[in-house]
């Protein structure tokens, strides 16, 4: 799905549902960094009016998907908490930072925005996982209600996936746009061996991301 090289073992699905409050408070603060992330992007090419009204709008949605499973963290009297770490990103960017590449190369703004359109691939890719396993079983008032929301999410990360790897190309220029397509397979091949490092890590059970 959306050009990611590691399927999520559709397992993890049924481990999520089954702690559905560990999901939506894992949830909750990957919709804070993800906002978060686009910010700092923004204050670090504030010359790049494309990319600023893109991810003004990308962010905002971002926060909007916050207080909306913040709210639903309300209603289930779960408590949002401190974040954890998000060794996925981490590690994740970490990888990216490997690649070859050379001062003022576009490539790294390129590999930053590559590296959100990952991150949104494999959000969407698991709130399908989630849609689909909640569609298994008897749905309570409550979990009908999570899973018209996480199928609007679902949407939601197709296209915010779409803006980022639409800003790489923007930020590539128009006589490299091609080699954006290989780099984001390059990256989708490392961020497949960040989330097989990670998924048996019992913190990561119901992580959205990694």
């Amino acid at each position: 799905m959306l050009g990611l090289h590691y399927a999520t073992d559709p397992a993890w699905a049924q481990k999520a549902v089954a702690h559905l409050d560990q999901l939506l408070v894992d949830h909750a603060h990957c919709e804070l960094k993800a906002a978060s992330n686009a910010m700092s992007l923004i204050a670090r090419y504030p010359d790049r009016a494309e990319l600023v009204v893109a991810l003004t709008a990308l962010s905002a949605e971002e926060l909007q998907h916050f207080q909306q499973v913040h709210h639903h963290l309300v209603q289930r009297g779960v408590p949002l908490g401190f974040p954890g770490v998000n060794a996925y990103a981490a590690n994740l960017r970490t990888a990216a930072m490997r690649l070859p590449s050379r001062p003022n190369d576009p490539f790294l703004l390129v590999d930053r925005l590559l590296v959100g359109a990952l991150i949104e691939a494999r959000s969407c890719e698991r709130f399908k996982l989630v849609v689909d396993e909640l569609g298994k079983r008897p749905f309570s008032e409550d979990e009908q209600a999570l899973a018209i929301f996480y199928h609007e999410l679902f949407v939601c990360e197709a296209r915010h996936y779409r803006t980022y790897i639409d800003l790489a190309k923007l930020a590539a220029g128009e006589a490299h746009a091609f080699e954006v397509d290989a780099r984001f397979d390059l990256l989708s091949a490392l961020e497949g061996q960040v989330v097989r490092a990670l998924r048996e890590t019992p913190s990561n059970v119901c992580s959205v991301h990694g």
